[in-house]
């Protein structure tokens, strides 16, 4: 199975999102890392409601790509 890097932006929502997400990938057989280097999936998880949130999250998904 794929190893899984995820980046959790955003409010407690997000992270209790993340969290859920992080459980079930490995309960289905992922690898969940810490680190974007080496993964084979990076998952940003985040919201846009408002303006610097829509900025980090670009930022976030560009310096992921890197």
């Amino acid at each position: 199975m794929p190893t899984v890097n995820l980046i959790t932006l955003g409010c407690p929502k997000n992270t209790v999102d993340s969290e859920r997400m992080h459980r079930l990938l490995e309960l289905n057989g992922y690898t969940v890392s810490d680190e974007a280097e080496g993964a084979d999936v990076i998952i940003v998880n985040t919201c846009g409601f408002i303006e610097p949130a829509k900025e980090e999250s670009i930022s976030t998904v560009l310096d992921a790509t890197e």
